[in-house]
């Protein structure tokens, strides 16, 4: 999908311009390569907002989470209220969903739930874009999920993780272990296509309407896209929870 003009272009674009010209003189140099693999038309030149707007709602996190952290106060003012509120409700969250010791994995999870939340309500402001909205990112925090889950199971119950995807009683592991298998192997993809369809679609719709009815539509629309937006990061780090909690369970 085309966007028009982005708060971060005069980042974006010399950097897609830079690679261009890399992949360029890389194909000339190896002419037995394909050309369609290092270099496109104008149209389809590397899109590189979903990294610099990834990057920059990490700053924005960590300046934050720093400028918070520096002054503490008994008495809090209103940044540092407003992000004690969200922390312990995290916490809270966390502690229902897991139990106390998910608490172990509160940072991955906050990180997780406050940037998806940043970045889909970013994107609903014309001039930025949501890095949500990209296949890349949503499937390089999908895999981070995936890859952590099992690494805590093995972790948490050495070879008797298998037993996760034996199911219930011995005679039923050969029907049981492919269908585990399987769908343990789609939680990337469903995380993935989840966020995607809904951000994307939701900047698609955005666009739509601004170009058609740019008053008064977009404004009531704009109330069903931030209920969206907060509701797909719950569900992510939701997911998230009950996958590792899945992974530290005992298996029955």
């Amino acid at each position: 999908m085309e966007h028009g003009f982005m708060i971060l272009n005069f980042i974006t674009e010399p950097l897609s311009e830079f690679m261009q010209k890399i992949m360029d003189a890389f194909a000339k140099s190896h002419p037995g390569v394909p050309a369609g693999l290092l270099s496109s038309p104008t149209s389809h030149t590397i899109n590189l907002n979903h990294v610099t707007y990834m990057w920059f709602y990490m700053l924005v996190l960590i300046v934050v989470a720093l400028v918070v952290a520096r002054k503490i106060d008994m008495v809090p003012g209103k940044l540092q209220n407003f992000v004690e509120v969200v922390i312990d409700g995290l916490k809270n969250l966390v502690t229902n969903t897991m139990g106390p010791e998910g608490l172990r994995f509160f940072p991955l999870l906050a990180t997780l739930a406050l940037f998806i939340l940043l970045s889909n309500l970013a994107g609903l402001i014309p001039g930025f874009y949501s890095p949500t909205a990209s296949l890349n990112t949503n499937a390089a925090m999908a895999l981070t999920v995936f890859c952590l889950t099992h690494i805590v199971g093995v972790k948490e119950h050495g070879p008797g993780y298998i037993k996760h995807f034996l199911g219930p009683v011995w005679w039923l592991a050969p029907i049981m272990l492919p269908i585990e298998i399987i769908s343990h192997l789609v939680r990337p993809l469903s995380l993935t296509m989840r966020l995607f369809g809904n951000i994307a679609g939701e900047d698609l719709v955005l666009v739509v309407l601004l170009m058609l009815v740019p008053l008064l539509v977009p404004s009531v629309m704009m109330f069903l896209m931030i209920f969206t937006a907060v509701l797909q990061a719950f569900v992510f780090t939701l997911l998230t929870m009950m996958y590792i909690g899945g992974a530290l369970a005992e298996a029955h």
